[in-house]
C-alpha cells in the first residue's frame, strides 16, 4: 500500500476548492458573510431599510455577540467593588460621606445600582437580542444539514488535506461495500453517492461540534432567562432572632426586606421557626484561634399554618430549605439581659438587649432606651438610655482597652455609660434600635462631673447618681443569631443553563467535523485503484491520523495487488512466433 499526504492544512486556491464542489464547501451553519458577494461600481444607497438591515447583520454576527458578552462581563466589576443600594445602603451612605468627590460622579453613572442602571440593561438586552438572531438561522441549516447526506467526493482527491492511495484485486462494488459498513460502524453519516464509474462512499462525522456550539448559546440565552427572572421575582430579608424567639414569613416580621419589581408579597411561602439554640465552639489555641469548629443554629419549623413541627440545625451554606425559600445563618451575636429601676426600686424595664459585634472576637455596641413607666426622683415622667459596649472575654482592668480577647463567653464584661431626657422616639422619625441619639439627651454624672459610666461582670449593678435608680446586668446571658430568607427563582435553570453552556463549549472546542471519501475505480489495466481522503472543518492533525485508520482497516479487506511480473527479454536466436504464456503479465 502506498500513502501520500499533503500538508495538514492545505486548502488550495479559490479556483481548486471550486474544483471540489459541495464537498469543499464550509461544513459550518454560520450564516455567510454576504458583504463578500461582487458589488456592482456604482452601488444605489442604502436607505433606511438597507442601514436596518446591516445594522441587524451586524447586531447578530458572532463577533457582535462576544463583544457585548465581553461589555456585560466588565460592566459586572462596578458592582463587586463599590457598594450597591440593593445590597447594604448603610455602606453607600458610608462612601458617600467618605468620598465627597467621586460620590456624585458614580451616582451619576449609576454605578451604586449596577444591575438596574440603564446602560446595564442596554447590554443585556442587546446580548439577548444578538444570541437569539445568532442562533436562529444556524439552528435552522444544523436542522437542514442533519437531515442531507454528506456530498459526494470531489473530483480531485489528491488535493485534500489528507490522502492514500493503493492497488487491489478486490472489485469496486467490494471495495465500496466494505468502506460503508466499516464507516458506519465507527459513526459515520456515511452513504454511495453516484454510479457506474463515479461511484464513491462519502461519509461525515463531528455533528456534535456544531450541536454543542448551538447547545452553548441557547444555554447562555437561558442563564439571561433565568438571572432575569430572579432579579425580578426574588424576595431577599434579614431577621435577628434571640434564643427563644420565633418569626413567621409575614412582611411585618421583617428587619428588613428588598424584592424585585415584580414580586408579590402574597407568594411569600408559609412556614415559621423559633431558633431553639445557638452552638458555637471555638479553636482555643495555635495560629486559628479564635475560628470557629461548630457555628450552628437550631431550629424548630413548620410549613404552613398549622403543620407539624420538625427539628432542623442551620449551619453555613447549610440553609433550612422550605417551598422555594431557604434560610441562611449568616451571623451571631449575644444579648445581655438587664433590669432598670427607678429610684423607688420599682422594675420599669427588663429585657435581654442585643448588641451588634464590631470585630471578630465578638466585640459588641449597642443601646438599651427605657421609654415608658419611668419617673425621675421628683415623680416627672423621664426617659433613660445607655450606651452599651459589651465582650464576652474581657482581658481584665489594665490589661488593655475594653476589647474581646476571644469570641466565646468566658469572661463577659458589659460597659455603660448613662443619659437621660428625650429619646426622640415621639418625633416619628425612624432610627437605629442599636444606636442612642443623645442630642436631646443629658448626661448622668459622676463626682468628678464626667459622663457617669461603668463596667458590669453579671449580677453587678450600676446605681445611678442621685437616687435616680439602677441597672443590673444580669447573669442569664443570651445568644441571637441572625438569618437571611431568600426566595428566588430561576436558580435552578441558571445551574442547568451554566452546566450546558460548559458541555457545549467543550463539545464545539474537542470534537473536530470532518469528511471521509473513499472511491474504487478499475484502472485500465483490470487492477482496482482505491483513493481515500479526509478534508476537516479546520487544521488539526487527527485528520490524516484518523484517515490512516480507516484506511489500514479497509487495506485488510481489500489488500494491495502484488506487483506484475517484468516481461522477458526475447533471445537473437528464439522463434519469433512465440507468444508469452497467458497470464504471464498483468
Amino acid at each position: 500500500m502506498s500513502k501520500t499526504e499533503a500538508p495538514a492544512g492545505k486548502t488550495g486556491t479559490p479556483d481548486e476548492q471550486g474544483e471540489f464542489g459541495a464537498a469543499g464547501a464550509s461544513m459550518s451553519t454560520a450564516p455567510r458573510d454576504r458583504d463578500r458577494e461582487d458589488a456592482a461600481p456604482n452601488l444605489p444607497r442604502l436607505g433606511v431599510i438597507g442601514w436596518l438591515r446591516w445594522f441587524w447583520r451586524q447586531l447578530t454576527s458572532m463577533r457582535v455577540a462576544l463583544i457585548l458578552l465581553l461589555l456585560l462581563s466588565l460592566g459586572a466589576i462596578p458592582g463587586s467593588l463599590i457598594p450597591q443600594n440593593n445590597v447594604d445602603e448603610l455602606k453607600v451612605q458610608d462612601f458617600t460621606e467618605r468620598h465627597t468627590t467621586l460620590a456624585p460622579i458614580y451616582d451619576k453613572l449609576q454605578l451604586f445600582d449596577v444591575y438596574s442602571s440603564v446602560w446595564f440593561s442596554a447590554i443585556y438586552i442587546l446580548l439577548f437580542v444578538s444570541l437569539i438572531g445568532c442562533i436562529v438561522p444556524r439552528t435552522w441549516q444544523f436542522v437542514g444539514q442533519l437531515r442531507g447526506r454528506p456530498p459526494g467526493a470531489p473530483k480531485k482527491l489528491t488535493r485534500l488535506p489528507a490522502y492514500t492511495t493503493w492497488r487491489t484485486e478486490a472489485e469496486p462494488e467490494q471495495v465500496h461495500e466494505a468502506a460503508l459498513t466499516m464507516l458506519k460502524q465507527r459513526r459515520f453519516r456515511a452513504h454511495t453517492a453516484g454510479s457506474g464509474a463515479g461511484a464513491s462512499v462519502a461519509a461525515e462525522k463531528g455533528y456534535l461540534r456544531e450541536a454543542g456550539n448551538l447547545m452553548f448559546h441557547i444555554a447562555l440565552i437561558v442563564m439571561l432567562v433565568a438571572f432575569a427572572a430572579g432579579q425580578l421575582f426574588k424576595s431577599e430579608g434579614g431577621k435577628l432572632i434571640m434564643e427563644g424567639d420565633g418569626f413567621a414569613n409575614t412582611l411585618s416580621q421583617y428587619d428588613d426586606f428588598k424584592s424585585g419589581s415584580l414580586f408579590d408579597s402574597s407568594n411569600l411561602a408559609p412556614f415559621s421557626f423559633r431558633l431553639d439554640k445557638f452552638v458555637g465552639t471555638y479553636e482555643r489555641s495555635g495560629p486559628n484561634r479564635g475560628t470557629a469548629r461548630t457555628y450552628r443554629a437550631d431550629v424548630t419549623y413548620s410549613e404552613g399554618a398549622d403543620g407539624p413541627e420538625k427539628k432542623k440545625s442551620i449551619e453555613v451554606n447549610k440553609p433550612l430549605e422550605i417551598d422555594g425559600s431557604k434560610v441562611y445563618l449568616i451571623g451571631h451575636g449575644f444579648a445581655p439581659a438587664v433590669t432598670v429601676r427607678d429610684g423607688k426600686g420599682k422594675i420599669v424595664y427588663q429585657a435581654s438587649v442585643p448588641v451588634l459585634p464590631i470585630d471578630q472576637n465578638g466585640t459588641s455596641t449597642g443601646a438599651i432606651k427605657v421609654m415608658d413607666n419611668y419617673r425621675d426622683k421628683n415623680g416627672k415622667p423621664d426617659q433613660l438610655g445607655f450606651n452599651a459596649f459589651f465582650v464576652p472575654t474581657f482581658a481584665g482592668v489594665g490589661k488593655g482597652q475594653m476589647f474581646s480577647q476571644f469570641p466565646a463567653a468566658d469572661y463577659p464584661v458589659l460597659a455603660l455609660s448613662a443619659y437621660h431626657g428625650s429619646l426622640g422616639v415621639d418625633a416619628g422619625v425612624p432610627q437605629n434600635v442599636y444606636q442612642l441619639d443623645t442630642r436631646k439627651m443629658k448626661k448622668f454624672k459622676d463626682a468628678d462631673g464626667q459622663l457617669f459610666k461603668q463596667r458590669l461582670r453579671p449580677g453587678e449593678t450600676m446605681k445611678l447618681p442621685d437616687g435616680a435608680g439602677s441597672i443590673t446586668f444580669e447573669k442569664n446571658l443570651k445568644e441571637w443569631a441572625t438569618f437571611q430568607i431568600s426566595q428566588q427563582p430561576g436558580t435552578g435553570w441558571a445551574l442547568g443553563g451554566a452546566i450546558a453552556a460548559v458541555a457545549g463549549l467543550a463539545g464545539s472546542l474537542f470534537i473536530q467535523r470532518r469528511r471521509v471519501w473513499v472511491r474504487a475505480v478499475k484502472g485500465a489495466d483490470g487492477v482496482t485503484v482505491v483513493e481515500m481522503a479526509g478534508l476537516g472543518r479546520s487544521e488539526s492533525a487527527k485528520v490524516p491520523e484518523e484517515l490512516a485508520q480507516l484506511a489500514a482497516h479497509l487495506h485488510d479487506q481489500a489488500p494491495t495487488a502484488p506487483e506484475s511480473d517484468p516481461q522477458p527479454e526475447a533471445s537473437s536466436d528464439s522463434d519469433p512466433d512465440v507468444v508469452p504464456a497467458e497470464g504471464a503479465e498483468k
